[in-house]
């Protein structure tokens, strides 16, 4: 379980995006995003998924799975919506260091850092549409406020792999820097996690 303030805040709004809990009822308008995004979340994701055949209904188990594990508070995932809530735009995932994936990963310090001390490892994407107006940016630059005054939280790292080179430069040029190599059992390439 994350060591957070509880409730954790349960939206997140600004004049281009809004963030909030997914639900299964996200199903169709998050596989819509996925679906667009696929070749982005496969380097994210170092996978195949979402395999060009992924179905609606397929997503709307995957999601039905994050919306337990958020009420259960065991990891809390959002989706990010257009201000009226008609388009999915992307997605946040926030995990403890001990989630289980996580901890099955090699994790090594890049500097001073020690993993223990991280309080949240978070996870996003883009649309892959509105990566190319700089969505990605300006939903990374809210999220770091976001976190930072609503959350409580000032030890937190974003997470992308390596083989995602935009979103690597995306996250270096906004002045993150790496703290943290990790490497997933069965996976390619290497995770960086810049705080």
């Amino acid at each position: 379980m994350l060591k957070l303030h509880e409730p954790v805040p349960a939206e997140l709004r600004t004049s281009e995006f809004a963030l909030r809990p997914i639900t299964a009822e996200d199903a169709a308008m998050d596989h819509d995003a996925v679906m667009e995004t696929r070749e982005h979340l496969r380097l994210w994701e170092q996978s195949s998924w979402p395999e060009d055949d992924f179905t609606v209904e397929a997503n709307r188990a995957d999601v039905l799975d994050l919306e337990q594990r958020h009420a259960a508070g065991r990891a809390y995932t959002y989706t990010v919506l257009d201000p009226l809530g008609t388009e999915c735009l992307g997605c946040v995932y926030v995990f403890s260091t001990d989630a289980t994936f996580l901890t099955r990963a090699a994790v090594t310090p890049v500097a001073d850092d020690a993993w223990a001390d991280v309080q949240a490892v978070i996870y996003f994407w883009a649309r892959r549409s509105r990566m190319e107006t700089g969505l990605d940016g300006r939903l990374l630059s809210a999220l770091r406020t976001w976190f930072a005054e609503a959350w409580q939280l000032d030890r937190t790292v974003y997470v992308t792999n390596e083989q995602f080179t935009q979103q690597v430069g995306l996250i270096e040029r906004t002045g993150l820097t790496r703290r943290f190599e990790l490497v997933e059992p069965n996976k390619s390439g290497t995770y960086l996690a810049f705080g």
